[in-house]
């Protein structure tokens, strides 16, 4: 090639000793007489491996940059709120409190070597965890020990009963913890998978719904929201060492005695019996208890104890203050004076024997509390129930008396007046018969039933009560539920609020009927009703 004259290259690859080299095109800048003596050293090309690593670099500084973006996009996607969502002004929202005790409580208990605890493990129906916190309070009462508080946890995703070491970890595992962005996925979205069941419940503090006054007055509680050793040993300084632990395989492992001397049915369903002296002599500074549910878990015979538990449930009635504001306006619409019935009929066996639960409280109604002879309630009831089979029965229910409610007897109730005056329209025509005119008081039913106005085993209430009412014909009286949000997890409260005001409705009403075997009906009658007229409520168990 001549080296007087330059014309325009493109790189070329030539191979040399199995390695590919890259060879830069001449200059060919106008003016320019440099020369490239022949003998002269050209630098060295890149060695195939440094390419290979320069690529490797490139590729890697591209992957962090697409994962770190992605990473913000994903945790930064519900941070800002949807032009299509209504946020409520901050004055409009009633919050609830969150249910975490205060740090300085934590520590001033922790910095006590003395203090001493119990703790025990909820689970189930919002009822079921009631009973079980009502027989923690007596027993830590008993023991003299401080009550580590669990949350209420409402909705319909409940935490079922398992052993010990699987219940404990369900809970440690139940709260929303890393889902807080749940509550700001715009609606026109799908959700995503961790939030499917984000709004099917939520966590409450005890306080926010009872009012635990006069129960802290005699022992001291903490509220706590995780069930760790960890956390145990790092806010309460209460160390696995410290702990004497009764764990149980199943739901009646063991029931409590506060007598040694007491002589007890032999037919009981639990397996072991703890007398509450011998678990008072415990040096352990925390007693870990399993499941306390069941009405009979405690069985107390001293008169003292029973004075406690007297107490403690009483204290259990609603004190809620914006269900006492809905109740008491659906109180004043029904005009003061109505008839309260809990019919339910939506699940388990209380769903198959929904016809004959909802006969009796027909019955109990119409005999007991109104007064209507047998031949006249037998004639009512095939009027708005007719027999569709000539085996149907026909006869009366039996019915046996309450022998715990007679126990504890309430003053006489005042007669019914004459006439009714609800605030709202009565769906069905006004009985015209002197003889009837008692089957115009209004009545309020409670129940679990999705659609109680088409009901056919709620229909004989509405066919024979022209004033029937439920919780969904007081839509303005509600109105303000829907403002109530739980400052835990930002969910709206209405829907979990909504079969509490039920129950506190019917505990208002001037007499109840109430479901037999329904540990929420027990409670409507024993407790709610006698608590909310000033009576002297009715133990069991």
């Amino acid at each position: 090639m001549s080296t007087s004259s330059y014309v325009f290259q493109s790189p070329s690859v030539s191979d040399e000793k199995g390695a590919y080299r890259m060879r830069a095109p001449r200059s060919t800048r106008p003016g320019s007489t440099l020369r490239h003596p022949t003998n002269a050293r050209q630098p060295e090309p890149l060695s195939q491996n440094r390419k290979l690593v320069v690529l490797i670099a490139v590729l890697m500084f591209g992957m962090f940059v697409c994962f770190g973006t992605a990473y913000y996009l994903f945790t930064t996607r519900w941070n800002s709120q949807p032009l299509s969502l209504h946020v409520p002004a901050a004055d409009d929202i009633i919050q609830v409190a969150l249910f975490d005790e205060s740090d300085a409580l934590l520590e001033q208990l922790r910095a006590d070597p003395t203090a001493t605890y119990l703790a025990y493990l909820p689970h189930s129906g919002f009822h079921n965890q009631r009973i079980s916190f009502e027989n923690a309070l007596v027993l830590s009462r008993l023991l003299n020990r401080t009550l580590l508080v669990p949350p209420i946890r409402l909705g319909s995703k409940t935490i079922r009963y398992v052993q010990f070491d699987k219940l404990r970890h369900f809970l440690t595992l139940g709260g929303k913890e890393g889902l807080k962005h749940c509550v700001d996925v715009p609606k026109d979205i799908p959700m995503p998978d961790e939030c499917l069941d984000y709004f099917d419940y939520t966590l409450v503090p005890w306080e926010w719904l009872v009012d635990l006054t006069e129960v802290k007055a005699h022992q001291r509680l903490v509220q706590i929201s995780n069930y760790t050793s960890a956390w145990l040993f790092e806010r309460l300084n209460i160390s696995q060492a410290d702990t004497l632990v009764l764990p149980d395989s199943g739901p009646y492992d063991f029931r409590f005695l506060d007598s040694a001397n007491d002589v007890s049915p032999s037919r009981h369903k639990y397996l072991k019996s703890v007398y509450i002296p011998d678990l008072a002599t415990s040096q352990e500074r925390l007693l870990q208890l399993g499941t306390l549910f069941g009405s009979s878990r405690l069985r107390l015979k001293l008169e003292e104890n029973k004075r406690i538990r007297r107490d403690v449930r009483r204290s259990m009635a609603f004190a809620n203050p914006d269900l006492a504001l809905a109740s008491n306006l659906i109180h004043d619409a029904l005009g003061g004076v109505y008839l309260g019935a809990h019919v339910r009929v939506g699940d388990g066996h209380f769903q198959r024997d929904g016809r004959a639960n909802a006969r009796l409280i027909w019955w109990k109604l119409v005999q007991s509390i109104l007064g209507f002879d047998l031949q006249t309630a037998l004639s009512l009831e095939h009027q708005v129930s007719p027999s569709t089979e000539e085996d149907e029965e026909t006869d009366p229910p039996s019915t046996y008396p309450d022998l715990p409610s007679l126990r504890v007897p309430h003053p006489p109730l005042a007669p019914l007046p004459d006439y009714f005056s609800p605030r709202v329209s009565c769906r069905g025509r006004l009985h015209r018969a002197p003889s009837l005119g008692r089957l115009n008081v209004p009545l309020f039913i409670a129940t679990d039933s999705t659609k109680p106005h088409s009901d056919p085993l709620l229909a004989p209430f509405f066919k024979t009560f022209p004033c029937v009412f439920v919780l969904s014909d007081f839509p303005n009286q509600t109105a303000h539920l829907d403002r109530v949000r739980n400052g835990y997890d930002g969910v709206t409260m209405k829907a979990f609020l909504l079969p509490l005001l039920d129950a506190v409705v019917v505990g208002k009403a001037r007499e109840v009927v109430v479901t037999d075997e329904s540990t929420f009906s027990a409670f409507i009658g024993d407790v709610l009703w006698r608590t909310y007229h000033g009576w002297e409520i009715v133990q069991r168990g």
